[in-house]
């Protein structure tokens, strides 16, 4: 993974790059050190760093024999959360198996048509299986789905066969899917305590369904734990802290926007993950950037013109994929209708690159500061560095910004008012 700044370096001068550097350098001390706001959820900080990569009573060897298990019978699962129970596994498997049809995913909207059209799919599919995660076991939306599949479940195969095909991800002691996973003998991981949602995806909440998927997860963690120490060194040539540093001055420069973009549509849902990861963790207190997403070539032709020329108050990350594991080379026509033979013989990694090149540098001109987080290629090594080192960058500028990157007060606004509306008892 590398980072290039140069296109920030017109809006900020080196001396100014510098100075946020070193004046971001406590907050990342008080990340590694464990002593601000919240610092008891920094449990994700020592996953990559452990022998076995584990934390709170589970192995992996169990983690990949359940998903083995499902990989055999080559059967559905159904994963069944939302929000950092739902987006961590749908990124990675979207980056790293893209075109996989036996993961489906539930419970993250409340839509009783995306719910109908799981069901159709799992009435076609011998076997199937249901993933519930949540710490509770009380989250409205996933709540709701996973009532709807277990009677599903049930009906198809009987209540003791069905017991034997849901495996829960839920809290070790407690809540109300503890108590049904219980009572029922059913096969659970555990939601360390010390990891909150949004940074879940290196424990069993992401690994159980990645592994489902037929993903290395040894080779996604090693990826972690290699960020680890480029992203923990007190200097500049941490990334993480440089990448921050930059988030948090450009801020308080009046870049509220940051739109992460990618010209690889495969990290879509990388942008979804990251979203959630920015917004829950900085967007509190009356600061925070506020976070965007665009998946190019295909958004130049509609954000494009908003980038180029709206509002002076965005800055922009270009996520890069260098190479692709596909080779599509543009052929010469004899007619040439379309005039695209000065192309021929070009790669589309060619040419995407000269997109990406020319995008930086229209933006560049548009007054927009830019940088780019580049790896070689999406493996499952180079996904596990890059979730890394975007969740040292946001916990490093939370506290660069003076808010608690671990908690999310606001997000219990909506809920206080549905459950009211609803008749929630109590309430």
């Amino acid at each position: 993974m590398k980072i290039d700044i140069s296109n920030v370096y017109p809006f900020l001068d080196e001396s100014k790059v510098t100075q946020a550097i070193e004046e971001t350098k406590s907050s990342l001390n008080t990340v590694l050190h464990r002593s601000g706001a919240g610092s008891d959820f920094l449990g994700w900080l020592d996953i990559p760093q452990r022998d076995d990569f584990s934390l709170g009573g589970y192995s992996l060897d169990t983690i990949r024999e359940v998903a083995e298990e499902i990989l055999d019978k080559n059967a559905t699962l159904v994963c069944i959360g939302i929000g950092g129970s739902y987006l961590g596994h749908k990124m990675a498997i979207e980056a790293l198996k893209p075109y996989t049809d036996r993961i489906l995913f539930a419970g993250q909207n409340i839509s009783a048509e995306h719910l109908q059209h799981i069901l159709d799919v799992i009435e076609e599919r011998e076997e199937v299986y249901l993933n519930p995660i949540s710490k509770s076991g009380t989250t409205t939306e996933p709540g709701i789905a996973f009532r709807v599949l277990r009677k599903w479940l049930e009906n198809r195969y009987g209540a003791e066969e069905a017991g034997k095909r849901i495996i829960a991800t839920t809290d070790a002691s407690k809540g109300a899917l503890r108590e049904l996973a219980d009572a029922r003998g059913l096969r659970t991981f555990p939601v360390p305590d010390s990891v909150g949602g949004r940074y879940s995806v290196l424990t069993p909440v992401g690994l159980f369904p990645i592994a489902a998927a037929g993903i290395d997860i040894v080779r996604v963690l090693e990826g972690a734990r290699a960020a680890v120490k480029p992203c923990t060194k007190a200097d500049q040539d941490n990334p993480a802290l440089e990448y921050a540093a930059l988030r948090a001055a450009l801020l308080q420069h009046g870049k509220a926007i940051e739109i992460l973009s990618t010209f690889n549509p495969r990290l879509r849902y990388f942008a979804e993950w990251w979203k959630q990861l920015t917004g829950e963790s900085e967007g509190k207190e009356g600061t925070g950037l506020f976070p965007a997403s665009a998946v190019f070539s295909t958004d130049l032709h509609s954000l494009g013109q908003w980038i180029q020329e709206g509002a002076r108050n965005i800055f922009e990350t270009f996520l890069i994929v260098e190479h692709s594991d596909q080779h599509v080379t543009l052929e010469s026509a004899e007619e040439n209708a379309d005039n695209l033979n000065y192309l021929a013989g070009k790669t589309f990694d060619e040419i995407n690159r000269k997109a990406y090149e020319g995008t930086a540098q229209a933006h560049t001109d548009g007054e927009v500061p830019n940088l780019t987080v580049s790896i070689d290629r999406i493996t499952e090594h180079s996904l596990g560095e890059l979730i890394f080192f975007f969740e040292m960058t946001v916990a490093i500028t939370g506290y660069r910004i003076g808010v608690n990157p671990f908690n999310q007060p606001g997000v219990e606004a909506y809920k206080t008012n549905m459950f009211r509306l609803l008749g929630k008892p109590g309430v």
